[in-house]
C-alpha cells in the first residue's frame, strides 16, 4: 500500500526511510529528495546506520529522476525536433520562464510567454536545450500521456519501491506525477513536513493552491482510484520529536495550531542527557556576544543581508533545514517578534516556515535576540541576563 507519512521536526524521517529502504533488499529502491543537501544527508545516514549504501539503493535529487526518466527515454513523443535533439540539462528559475516579450500596462509589467503549441521548443527550453525547472514536471506528465503511460510503466519496472522525502518540497506537476506513480505496480512511500516550506519551488498555475496546503489535501481530493485512496495518511509514526525538548515543542507547535502537536520523545537514548541552560530565550542584542562564547550557540538569520558576529558560525534559516545543533540564536523579523508576543498575528507562509525551521533545529535552547525590558513577559521565554564573572 502507498503512503505518505506526516512528520515533526527532529522526527527521524529520513532515519525511518533508510530503515525502510534496507529493509526491502534485495527488491529495487530509488530514494529521491529535493535537494542535493538532503540527497547528500541520507547517503550520510546509510553510511552511519549500516556503513554503506546497499546495491539495490539508488539516491536521487527530484530533478536529476525527473530528467534522466521522465525527459530522455521518450522526449520525441513530445515533439519531432527532439528526435534530433539532446537535452542537455536543467536550468532552475525562481520566476515564469520562457518570456517571449514583456510590456507595461498601467503600471504593470506583463509577460508574454512563448506559445506551447506553436513555439514548442523556446516553451521549454533554452536556446542550449536545458529545459526549465517550472516546465520539467508538466512535460513528462504530457510525455506519459503522449506515450499512454510508458514513462510510468518504465519506472516502475526499474524500481519496485518509490520513496520521495521531503514530499512538501513539491509542487505544481510534481503532485501530478506522485498520483501517475501511485497507480503503477511500485509501491510509493512520501514522507514530509508540511510546516517545513520555506521556498517556493515552482511557479505554475497547476495545483496552485496545494504549494501552501499541502499534499495531504491533494491526496484527499485527487488521488483516488475507483474510489478508493491510493495512499494511506501516517500522522502519527513520526509525531515524536527526538531532537527538541518539551519547549521548543510547545514554542514550534503554536506556530502550526492545525497541525498535530509535536511531542518530545521520550527515549533514554535522547532524553538521558544533563545540561545547563534548557528552553526558549530572550537575549539583549548587547549580551550576543558573550552569549555565543558561552554556549556556543549556532546564528540563524533571514539571509545573507543580516548583519551576524563572523567568528561564530551562522547559517540562513532555509539552509538550516536537515540540521541539528545543541543551541541556536535566532535574528528574528519584525513579524516574528510581534507573532512571539501576539500568536494571532498573521505571518506570510514563508515567515512561518522559515521561523518554524529555526526554532526546531536545536536540542537544548533556542535564544531569539530582542531588546526585552523590564516589562516583557511571554509565558514560556526566559529573559536571559549574562551571568556575572
Amino acid at each position: 500500500m502507498n503512503k505518505l507519512m506526516i512528520a515533526t521536526a527532529g522526527s527521524g524521517k529520513t532515519t525511518k526511510l533508510v530503515c525502510e529502504a534496507y529493509n526491502r533488499k534485495p527488491s529495487s529502491v530509488i530514494i529521491l529528495t529535493y535537494t542535493e543537501e538532503n540527497e547528500q544527508e541520507i547517503r550520510n545516514k546509510f553510511h552511519s546506520i549500516y556503513k554503506c549504501i546497499p546495491s539495490n539503493v539508488v539516491i536521487q535529487t527530484w530533478f536529476s529522476f525527473l530528467i534522466q526518466h521522465g525527459v530522455k527515454p521518450y522526449q520525441g513523443a513530445m515533439h519531432n525536433d527532439l528526435f534530433s535533439k539532446s537535452v542537455t540539462g536543467l536550468l532552475l528559475v525562481n520566476k515564469k520562464s520562457g518570456i517571449k516579450f514583456s510590456f507595461n500596462k498601467n503600471g504593470r509589467t506583463i509577460s508574454v510567454p512563448y506559445s506551447e503549441k506553436d513555439e514548442f521548443l523556446k516553451h521549454y527550453f533554452t536556446s542550449n536545450m536545458m529545459i526549465y525547472s517550472d516546465k520539467l514536471s508538466k512535460f513528462i506528465v504530457k510525455c506519459n500521456k503522449a506515450t499512454n503511460g510508458e514513462i510510468a510503466d518504465r519506472i516502475s519496472r526499474i524500481y519496485k519501491h518509490i520513496f520521495i522525502d521531503e514530499v512538501q518540497d513539491l509542487a505544481g506537476n510534481d503532485f501530478e506525477i506522485v498520483k501517475i506513480l501511485a497507480q503503477t505496480n511500485s509501491e510509493v512511500l512520501l514522507a514530509g513536513d508540511p510546516r517545513q516550506v520555506t521556498y517556493l519551488t515552482h511557479h505554475e498555475s497547476k495545483n496552485q493552491k496545494y504549494g501552501t496546503i499541502g499534499i495531504k489535501q491533494y491526496i484527499l481530493d485527487k488521488c483516488k482510484k475507483r474510489g478508493k485512496f491510493l495512499f494511506e495518511i501516517d500522522e502519527t509514526t513520526l509525531l515524536k520529536s527526538h531532537r527538541n525538548n518539551e519547549s521548543i515543542c510547545l514554542l514550534s507547535s503554536k506556530l502550526y495550531t492545525s497541525q498535530p502537536r509535536s511531542i518530545p520523545c521520550s527515549c533514554s537514548s535522547c532524553r538521558d542527557y544533563a545540561v545547563e541552560h534548557e528552553g526558549i530565550y530572550f537575549v539583549k542584542p548587547n549580551d550576543v556576544k558573550a552569549y555565543l562564547k558561552r554556549y556556543s550557540a549556532i546564528q540563524l538569520k533571514w539571509d545573507k543581508n543580516i548583519s551576524v558576529i563572523d567568528s561564530y558560525p551562522s547559517f540562513n534559516f532555509g539552509a538550516s533545514k536537515g540540521k541539528t545543533f545543541n543551541r541556536v540564536i535566532i535574528y528574528p523579523t519584525k513579524e516574528m517578534e510581534h507573532w512571539l508576543f501576539n500568536n494571532n498575528v498573521k505571518l506570510s507562509p514563508a515567515t512561518r516556515a522559515k521561523f518554524y525551521v529555526a526554532i526546531t533545529r536545536a536540542r537544548y535552547s533556542v535564544a531569539i535576540i530582542y531588546d526585552y525590558t523590564d516589562r516583557t513577559n511571554i509565558e514560556g521565554i526566559v529573559n536571559y541576563s549574562t551571568p556575572l564573572e
